[in-house]
């Protein structure tokens, strides 16, 4: 479910940016909300290929940061693109459901390696 959601995620970014004007400013939000938007599920796709538990719950956890980063550059083309509000401002509530579904996978993660190390 989360690869799915965060492929659409970066699929709503970058149709999004293709709409934006390209202003200095926007070219550099663009560039940096596309990298990041992107690395999400790039990085939720390697989980999927994670030697180890510890290995799954890095790459997960750099999902969690990117989808972070992500946050803060749509919030800041949100307050300069107020034309786009309403489409920045569901793009925002996407990237807090990942965050979430994110920081739960890793505490369950966690706590299910951590249940395995007490019973060996």
């Amino acid at each position: 479910m989360i690869a799915t959601k965060s492929y659409a995620f970066a699929l709503a970014i970058l149709h999004l940016s293709e709409k934006l004007s390209k202003t200095t400013a926007n070219i550099v939000l663009i560039k940096q909300i596309i990298r990041s938007a992107t690395s999400i599920g790039a990085n939720i796709e390697e989980a999927g290929g994670a030697s180890s538990r510890r290995d799954f719950i890095h790459c997960m956890n750099i999902s969690k940061k990117e989808a972070r980063e992500t946050r803060y550059w749509l919030k800041l083309l949100r307050d300069t693109n107020t034309n786009f509000e309403s489409e920045l401002e569901v793009l925002l509530n996407e990237s807090e459901q990942i965050i979430n579904i994110l920081t739960r996978r890793v505490k369950t993660s966690i706590a299910n390696q951590n249940k395995k190390s007490l019973t060996l």
